[in-house]
């Protein structure tokens, strides 16, 4: 990857593990990269701010209040300037202050204003990173989109030993580099991706639909755009933000999805159906709002839906991959495996729904990968973590 005038905030706080930052800094500036170091006033007490100033060839900033080196809001030009913005070490102090918006310093003020990927690195005692806030803060910045390199397992300067020690220099630089390499992987290739809950009306102000909000699919959709795919995104009901730079087709009941797919499905290269169509829809609509009977039952009959993914499984082409998602409650694998041979899917991406984290509506997922060479288990990770691990199953699948 060429570095070169690459923008890197970096935030150094206060542990032991911050030599380790000067270290980061040189390799970043050999690469070409220009760093833009703010400092905790803990961090001073093990580096000097000198030493970054010297190794950056940039000012180093620490007091929120101190006269900026250009005239600007300091805090808010260099949230600005950030391509990614990395916190090496990241103290469990940093992370709770990110994880609940407060900013009562330069780091923590930049940190809440920036609109970069964050990456951070955590570094502490091993108590304190398996504390239950400690990884409560974690899986709230992971949902929220934060990444995390590290931390490692080993000798820590307290004379533990465990979980806590801060990444090695080579690892932070290499997993900035994932952040920042240009993926182009999908140029030229067409993908459609599902995303969201179907309707199945009841009467003109009811229906019957799901808890899926869409941010999976939405995910997949901008992943797939950044790395250079024509994306249409066909959208049933969602509550996320919808993605820039994608074509949309939106759908309400399943009956719509499908009459959607046929148009859409035999021009695509990839289709990644995220969408959570719903099962049943009733047979009576009632063209007017269904009244309340006084001490009457409502009974409703339904019908089954049509089942979407195995239409399109049925209309696939020579070449053409197939993603499927499967959320269950129970017997996961099992019933995940008999999906991906019923609609004549490539890949499966299967998930307990009752798993915490896991679950419609939140922004992290616990994952299978499910294909015919076998199964492949994701940890709690953000969405958008996953959109990236299954689109690289694509291109592998693709060959």
């Amino acid at each position: 990857m060429n570095w070169t005038g690459r923008e890197i905030v970096l935030g150094v706080t206060g542990g032991i593990a911050a030599y380790k930052s000067a270290e980061v800094v040189s390799r970043l500036r050999h690469l070409g990269a220009n760093v833009h170091v703010i400092m905790t006033k803990n961090a001073t007490e093990f580096v000097a701010p000198l030493t970054f100033q010297t190794l950056s060839a940039n000012p180093v900033a620490v007091d929120t209040f101190s006269a900026p080196e250009y005239w600007n809001v300091e805090h808010v030009a260099l949230a600005k300037r950030a391509e990614v913005f990395v916190i090496a070490p990241a103290t469990a102090n940093i992370l709770a202050k990110m994880a609940a918006g407060i900013a009562d310093d330069m780091l923590s003020t930049t940190a809440l204003a920036t609109k970069a990927p964050i990456l951070a690195a955590p570094a502490m005692n091993t108590g304190m990173w398996t504390a239950e806030a400690t990884q409560a803060n974690v899986a709230l910045l992971r949902e929220r989109g934060v990444r995390f390199v590290g931390p490692g397992n080993g000798l820590l300067a307290c004379g533990d030993s465990g979980d806590g020690r801060m990444s090695e220099p080579e690892e932070i630089v290499a997993a900035l580099e994932e952040i920042l390499r240009p993926r182009m992987s999908l140029e030229g290739l067409k993908v459609l991706v599902t995303a969201g809950a179907t309707r199945e009306r009841l009467d003109p102000v009811r229906f019957l639909t799901n808890d899926s909000s869409g941010k999976m699919g939405f995910a997949i959709a901008e992943a797939a755009r950044e790395r250079g795919a024509e994306v249409t995104l066909v959208k049933a009901f969602t509550t996320a933000a919808v993605p820039a730079g994608v074509r949309i087709v939106e759908v309400e009941s399943t009956q719509d999805l499908l009459e959607a797919m046929k148009i859409e499905a035999p021009r695509q290269d990839v289709i990644i159906q995220a969408a959570a169509p719903a099962d049943y829809r009733p047979i009576d609509v009632m063209g007017t709002k269904i009244k309340k009977q006084e001490g009457q039952e409502l009974v409703l009959r339904l019908t089954e839906t049509p089942d979407v993914a195995r239409a399109v499984g049925l209309m696939k082409r020579e070449g053409q991959i197939l993603v499927g998602f499967a959320a269950e409650t129970d017997h996961v694998t099992e019933h995940a495996l008999g999906k991906l041979k019923k609609k004549n899917l490539d890949m499966i991406v299967a998930n307990d729904v009752t798993r915490p984290g896991a679950g419609f509506g939140v922004g992290t997922n616990i994952t299978t990968l499910i294909t015919a060479a076998g199964a492949e288990e994701r940890p709690l990770q953000s969405k958008r973590a996953l959109a990236e691990d299954i689109l690289d199953k694509v291109i592998a699948l693709r060959g």
